[in-house]
């Protein structure tokens, strides 16, 4: 009888822990625009799953109108945590506040609304998109300085990413005010490419028949710089030669793209987040909080060859992508 009570209770006590974390997480994605955002997609929802949570996801197809009737649709349907990245900054401020008045418990990952002031949420996770933007153009300098053109005038073109997306806004703040610092860089043209290897290589065939003299491209995301590799070559050029390239993101397809020699370096911005998103859910679940800081992920820079200064105070160096190309999981 003893055995059986004690077998009872620890049944009990399982189920009641189970139960305790038998949670519906919604997850609003913008959609699936570059191999960064794929591997994004399947870290997160891979490990919820893996939690033995239900995970409600939906596709926004890069439509704020589908988000925000998915986020509408989280709330109807009382699940118990909202992940949220947002297509674009603006336009957001109605239906998060839809989500508070709900009481669900909001996350935002990778893009932060630009109401993040005005709203509640539980956590924020994501890349510091203006920091990765001046790394680009400090890298680039360190670059040049490297290979005896410090001095040369260097006229850049710059694909930027979804307008209004919080990457595109912080990245080109960045990429301009770190270009402040360094007056033989001229940016002569700048557009967008929607974070696409398509759009990306259609824009650089612009530039290329419309700009006589192109130095560097500052891609705002690997696929675009991927795709304006195609343009580079079937214009007669050698990319990572004739063109330095430098993307952001660190997609594996980057690296090998930097040491095949056509591309000449790519600065991290890590898609995966499942690493602090489960531990927080958790977390909140045992009534821990977690403050309004935006948390950022240690990030670095990848090139052919590393040892190129790319952080304000010139103490972090690059790292050769060829050394770590295994390692890389997306």
């Amino acid at each position: 009888m003893k055995k059986l009570i004690a077998l009872v209770l620890a049944l009990t006590l399982v189920l009641s822990a189970s139960s305790a974390f038998a949670l519906t997480i919604g997850f609003s994605q913008i959609g699936q625009e570059s191999d960064w955002r794929t591997a994004n997609t399947d870290n997160v929802c891979n490990a919820i799953e893996e939690q033995g949570w239900t995970l409600v996801y939906s596709d926004g197809q890069q439509k704020q109108e589908n988000q925000v009737q998915a986020l509408r649709s989280f709330i109807t349907q009382g699940v118990d945590y909202i992940l949220f990245t947002g297509v674009v900054t603006t336009g957001w401020d109605e239906v998060l506040k839809e989500v508070n008045e709900a009481e669900i418990p909001l996350i935002l990952l990778d893009r932060i609304p630009s109401c993040v002031d005005d709203i509640e949420y539980a956590a924020a996770f994501g890349g510091d998109f203006v920091e990765e933007g001046k790394r680009m153009v400090r890298w680039l300098a360190n670059y040049l300085e490297k290979e005896g053109r410090g001095e040369e005038e260097i006229n850049i073109v710059m694909l930027e990413g979804t307008t209004g997306a919080d990457a595109q806004v912080g990245r080109s703040e960045g990429i301009l005010a770190e270009l402040e610092n360094h007056p033989n860089m001229t940016l002569v043209e700048s557009q967008t490419g929607n974070f696409t290897r398509a759009e990306g290589q259609q824009v650089m065939e612009t530039f290329l028949n419309s700009i006589d003299d192109i130095d560097v491209l500052l891609s705002q995301n690997d696929d675009m710089a991927l795709g304006a590799i195609e343009a580079i070559k079937a214009a007669g050029l050698k990319p990572g030669e004739d063109i330095i390239i430098i993307g952001c993101d660190s997609v594996k397809a980057a690296f090998e793209a930097i040491i095949a020699g056509e591309m000449n370096c790519t600065v991290e911005c890590t898609p995966l987040y499942a690493d602090f998103l489960i531990p927080t859910i958790e977390g909140l679940e045992a009534g821990e909080t977690y403050g309004r800081d935006i948390i950022h992920p240690e990030e670095y820079c990848y090139d052919a060859e590393g040892g190129i200064p790319y952080t304000e105070d010139g103490e972090a160096l690059s790292i050769k992508a060829a050394d770590v190309i295994d390692e890389r999981v997306y």
